[in-house]
């Protein structure tokens, strides 16, 4: 096993509680609607007249699906009438245009990410579309260092299309499997093959693209270790650059299509650790390394470089390794940061439309971070990226005292201490090996907002 990453299934299953992701900090129930359009617009151009402006990154929804998965908790829309792209569309590349308005012409996009919903819904043309409208708003990064990526359902693309989403500019793929058991496909409506995924991902191979990721989940109905295992083998022998594994958290009262899954086929909650166990030892016997969370890289792939180096970055997509970005949210529902803060669009297609009809912005809500908000943000991400935090940076950044300013969130750590989860030295907290499946716990303690209420809006954190 990977010495960064020891399985001890007594303290999983004991810090195995709700929790944040942190892909932000203050996460999204902190947002509010006192943030309007005219905060993003002062962010936007604080962001523009700093000494060194950020390069931009840009993330873009696409709600549509073609057809439902029962475990989806994502914002989509399941349609078959491919008009409604077209609408879409008009709208999304009126919102470009109001985007790239407010940020200097001069700051390099380096990174672009589309998501949903299903991005691969749009053809090539329409996609080809929304690459032409950024071009044309925005100052993007033609070379191939920049990080361009699109999640990929295997279910709605051919190999040449694989080549064409290469010549539009795409560097980097996600696909979508979740599991190859036939039974668990069923009971969750994916149906797709393992074959169907291997012609695609030999297909990114060809095209030379610069990572290929496969996305799993565990916990899902029907799924057995037997099952799972038999899954893991085909990913790895299928040999992505990355790999995500991640825990189904089953909320029926909350996410609707989740109450199409039967209750009786719902696995023990003991099997989730067990899946998870499985998870590590087969990835990490396989040569990945565990780069955090839920993710998992080949050792020369750029985020387990990113990481042994420090340079490794996170953010509303996971993973990166590119610098930090002021990130432009583009589509219904889309969250960006941008500066000192973040912000959210409406989540309805028809508020989304209504808001571009009047020339206006569809931001809905936001924050902006106040100096105690920065500065565990960034002590968070530290915690996150690199499993350590060195008290004199951010005494030196920030003009602290660190042991007198975080005297509360020590204190809670005294029983990580005690588990040999983390060592507190009195110039450093480290993370040990066992430490690092529950670094979400370890930042909980950091966290200024998260009161026992909050807890149970958030995914398990194991």
């Amino acid at each position: 096993m990977d010495p960064m990453l020891s399985f001890n299934r007594a303290l999983v299953e004991k810090y195995d509680r709700p929790g944040p992701r942190y892909t932000s900090y203050p996460t999204a129930p902190q947002f509010h609607e006192a943030f309007a359009v005219d905060d993003y617009r002062q962010a936007a151009q604080a962001s523009n007249n700093v000494p060194a402006p950020k390069p931009l990154s840009v993330y873009i929804h696409i709600p549509f699906c073609q057809s439902l998965c029962y475990y989806c908790a994502c914002n989509k829309i399941i349609t078959q009438k491919t008009h409604r792209a077209v609408e879409y569309l008009d709208y999304l590349k009126r919102e470009i245009a109001l985007q790239a308005e407010l940020f200097d012409s001069r700051r390099l996009l380096t990174q672009l990410h589309f998501g949903g919903g299903t991005p691969t819904y749009l053809t090539s043309d329409q996609l080809g579309e929304v690459m032409d409208a950024l071009h044309d708003a925005f100052n993007m990064d033609d070379s191939d260092n920049h990080e361009f990526s699109i999640e990929v359902d295997p279910r709605t693309i051919s190999p040449e299309r694989i080549h064409t989403l290469r010549k539009q500019g795409f560097n980097r793929l996600s696909f979508g499997v979740q599991d190859f058991d036939a039974d668990v496909q069923a009971a969750v409506n994916r149906i797709q093959s393992e074959e169907q995924v291997r012609e695609l991902v030999e297909a990114a191979r060809e095209a030379r693209f610069k990572s290929i990721s496969v996305d799993l989940i565990y916990g899902l109905p029907l799924q057995t270790v037997a099952s799972f295992d038999a899954t893991l083998s085909k990913i790895i022998a299928l040999r992505p650059d990355r790999i995500a594994a991640y825990s189904y958290a089953h909320l029926p009262e909350r996410v609707r299509a989740q109450r199409l899954i039967r209750p009786e086929d719902m696995p023990p909650p003991e099997r989730k650790l067990e899946l998870l166990e499985l998870t590590i030892q087969r990835l990490t016997a396989a040569g990945y390394v565990y780069i955090g969370m839920d993710h998992f890289a080949l050792p020369e792939d750029e985020l387990s470089l990113a990481q042994s180096n420090g340079t490794l970055q996170r953010n509303f997509q996971g993973y990166s390794t590119h610098a930090d970005c002021d990130l432009i949210g583009l589509g219904v529902s889309s969250i960006g940061k941008v500066g000192d803060s973040y912000s959210q669009s409406v989540k309805l297609l028809s508020q989304y439309y209504a808001r571009l009809d009047e020339g206006i912005l569809p931001v809905q809500r936001g924050y902006r971070l106040s100096d105690d908000d920065r500065l565990r943000r960034e002590l968070i991400m530290e915690l996150m990226c690199h499993g350590r935090i060195e008290f004199a940076k951010f005494e030196a950044g920030h003009g602290i005292v660190f042991c007198e300013y975080f005297a509360d969130a020590l204190a809670q750590l005294d029983e990580f201490v005690a588990d040999g989860l983390l060592e507190l030295h009195d110039d450093a907290l480290v993370l040990l090996p066992q430490g690092h499946l529950m670094m979400r716990n370890v930042a909980m303690a950091f966290d200024a907002y998260l009161g026992t209420e909050q807890t149970v809006r958030f995914s398990r954190t194991v």
